[in-house]
């Protein structure tokens, strides 16, 4: 039928082996007109405005009204094991310009145009052209099409694949965006109908209302109307089929009265189903935002999942939204039950003001577990630090022997918590520990040693530390016992250095330890008789001749070289060393003398002549500076008496000490003149009977001298 046709003015077409129009004339009867000739016979006709479209055995023409020509043949391949006329061939007009041509599994677009002037110029040819800009094939066969807008189409479609009982599969409306010489599948919606199975491809076909966006499917049993979804409808059937993404994204683009907000909690638990925690928590820090009331309702989703550690990582800390204390103590509860690293991580993360620390303290003391222990100690470590009980907080980090003990002092100054941690800081490190214990503004060394008294081992660290940051500290007399338990190579050059001991109680220590180099320092001390002792130790104890002569040249003492005397005497293998030692200080007569005759004394010769000549050399040398001594004081004595004998400069401008008148006048009897070696001048008139031998001015000074002080 004429798409276009008026009331009064009625026209068809009819195809069998010729194309012909019919239309009515004047007298209102049917006249026909052969329009054009056809190849085999007409399987299928399409009239819009001024083109007819039909299709053949061989292809699609399109016949112009307008030139009452044919716009030439668009040939289709023959399929495989098939012929063209078992299938219908689906012609639709899109607009006035172009035609949608859908046959078998082959779609094709064409388009209506006038020929350029180049083509134009190659013969007789009509106006028109038809020129097809895209063709594609399908999955299925086609079973009606039709435009719905630019570049997309809708395709019912029979499906070439059977089922496991050779029938049919459910026919598919399909839309499809169309390209140059290819297209896309957006949507695909199969389509349930009563006997489906026994159906056809010719059974099916499509119609429309292009306008209004609506197509019809026609089978045997059914019509179905196809409609464009609204908004909401997309949005449903993406949530319905799990396409979440999708969804928001429409929702954000389109709006809709369905919320962004409601697709993603319906998201969040889709994931959660999954198993997919980890999507599900980023999902929910995308989506959420700073929403306290959103995060505690969908916290409890996980918490059911047992997947808050999933969470936690994405969960708000800020100020700005701040969860309530029970919901971060739940996680950490869960972390401390399932994964103890974790829970050592988080404490360390988040912020103490986030949850309360003394819940999550009772809770790792009522969940210990010494397999991990080291995590446990260090996670309450941590947390007794934040609540400010710095002294359990210490107490963990000894237990957990970290070293980090020693920065948590230093950063808060615990100085005062520490005076009873003493002893397990130096078990911990000992080097640390004195960089501490031994500033004095930072713990008093009272303390440190009250402390120490009860490890008498760190107790002597500490001190022999001391000694040489602080030689005046008053806790020296400890160290003599220290050094004779624990090291008594220091004891001797201690006690020799210090002064700050008890004399008697070191040398009730070294005898009850028999240290006799000591005994012998501090008897030697100590002086007298104690002296005597000290000798009688280095010859009965420590039997040490040289020791013994360098002790008795050390104190000098006749009484000591005497009973050294005497004791070696006894002794003629050891007479020589002596000789030998007691030159300069004792006559060697006197060890001479001692000697018994006939008494064999090894090395006795060499001895005397040694000493001998030392007194010898000794005499001269006490000449020689006996006659130096007295050439210089002649020489001196001559150079003073020739200094006294020279002659003193006197000017006229000095004044007599007795008149206060120039010493020098000319023509007087006052030129003779007395000077004295002071330097005051007198005249000799003025000083008869009243001057002797020192000057009277000088003699006067000091007078007053005397008399003042």
């Amino acid at each position: 039928m004429d798409p276009e046709s008026k009331a009064h003015i009625k026209r068809f077409v009819v195809g069998d082996d010729k194309l012909i129009l019919y239309e009515r004339n004047l007298l209102k009867k049917l006249k026909p007109c052969e329009l054009c000739s056809v190849e085999g016979s007409v399987l299928s006709i399409c009239w819009h405005g001024n083109f007819i479209a039909w299709a053949s055995h061989i292809g699609v023409r399109v016949y112009d009204l307008n030139e009452r020509c044919s716009l030439g043949l668009i040939k289709w391949e023959v399929p495989s094991q098939e012929r063209l006329e078992n299938f219908r061939c689906h012609l639709r007009w899109s607009n006035n310009n172009t035609l949608l041509i859908g046959w078998v599994d082959t779609i094709r677009v064409c388009v209506i145009r006038k020929r350029n002037s180049i083509e134009a110029s190659t013969g007789n040819l009509p106006v028109n052209i038809v020129d097809p800009i895209s063709t594609f094939q399908t999955t299925f066969y086609v079973c009606g099409l039709a435009p719905l807008s630019e570049k997309q189409l809708v395709v019912l479609g029979y499906r070439k694949e059977k089922c496991s009982s050779f029938k049919a599969l459910r026919p598919v409306l399909c839309v499809i965006e169309y390209k140059m010489n290819n297209s896309e599948e957006i949507c695909t919606d199969s389509l349930t109908l009563r006997g489906f199975e026994e159906y056809t491809v010719n059974d099916y076909s499509l119609g429309g209302l292009i306008e209004e966006k609506r197509f019809f499917i026609v089978a045997p049993k059914d019509i179905v109307v196809a409609s464009l979804i609204e908004t909401d409808d997309r949005i449903e059937w993406l949530v319905k089929h799990s396409k979440f993404e999708e969804a928001m994204e429409l929702i954000a683009a389109n709006g809709s009265n369905v919320t962004v907000l409601s697709v993603a909690k319906l998201y969040i638990n889709h994931l959660l189903a999954l198993k997919k925690y980890d999507d599900a928590a980023k999902l929910c820090l995308r989506m959420l935002g700073n929403d306290k009331v959103l995060w505690e309702e969908e916290v409890f989703k996980f918490v059911k999942c047992q997947q808050l550690r999933s969470v936690s990582a994405y969960l708000p800390t800020s100020n700005e939204c701040k969860l309530d204390p029970h919901v971060y103590e739940m996680v950490l509860y869960e972390f401390l039950k399932f994964d103890v690293f974790g829970f050592l991580n988080i404490i360390k993360e988040w912020p103490s003001h986030l949850y309360d620390g003394l819940a999550v303290i009772n809770a790792i003391h009522d969940n210990f577990r010494k397999q991990h222990a080291n995590q446990l100690l260090e996670s309450l470590a941590l947390l007794y630090s934040y609540q400010g009980d710095f002294e359990s907080a210490l107490r963990m980090y000894l237990k957990l022997q970290n070293k980090d003990v020693f920065q948590l002092i230093r950063r808060y100054e615990l100085y005062d918590v520490i005076s009873k941690l003493i002893i397990p800081l130096i078990q911990l490190d000992r080097k640390c520990s004195f960089e501490i214990l031994l500033d004095k503004n930072k713990i008093k060394t009272e303390i440190v040693v009250n402390q120490l008294e009860h490890n008498q081992e760190y107790l002597y660290w500490y001190l022999d530390s001391l000694l040489k940051k602080d030689p005046n500290n008053g806790f020296q007399k400890k160290l003599v016992f220290l050094y004779a338990n624990f090291d008594r190579k220091k004891l001797l050059p201690f006690l020799v250095r210090s002064k700050d001991y008890d004399i008697q109680e070191a040398l009730v220590i070294c005898k009850q330890e028999n240290f006799y180099p000591e005994m012998v320092y501090l008897l030697g001390r100590m002086g007298g008789v104690e002296a005597a002792e000290a000798l009688n130790i280095i010859i009965h104890s420590i039997r040490d001749i040289e020791m013994a002569i360098e002790f008795c040249k050390e104190h000098d003492d006749n009484d000591l070289w005497n009973a050294l005397i005497n004791e070696f005497s006894k002794h003629p293998e050891i007479v020589t060393k002596v000789l030998d030692g007691i030159v300069d200080y004792v006559n060697p007569a006197v060890v001479v003398e001692k000697i018994k005759m006939g008494q064999n004394i090894p090395n006795l010769r060499p001895s005397l002549i040694k000493m001998l000549w030392h007194y010898n050399i000794h005499g001269e040398v006490l000449s020689s500076a006996q006659q130096i001594q007295l050439n210089d004081y002649f020489e001196i004595h001559s150079e003073i008496v020739t200094k006294q004998r020279r002659g003193h400069h006197v000017s006229y401008e000095q004044l007599c000490s007795m008149c206060q008148r120039p010493v020098l006048m000319i023509g007087t009897h006052y030129n003779c003149i007395i000077r004295f070696e002071c330097g005051h001048v007198y005249h000799k008139p003025c000083t008869q009977g009243k001057l002797q031998k020192n000057c009277t001015e000088c003699y006067l000074w000091n007078l007053a001298v005397e008399k003042y002080v």
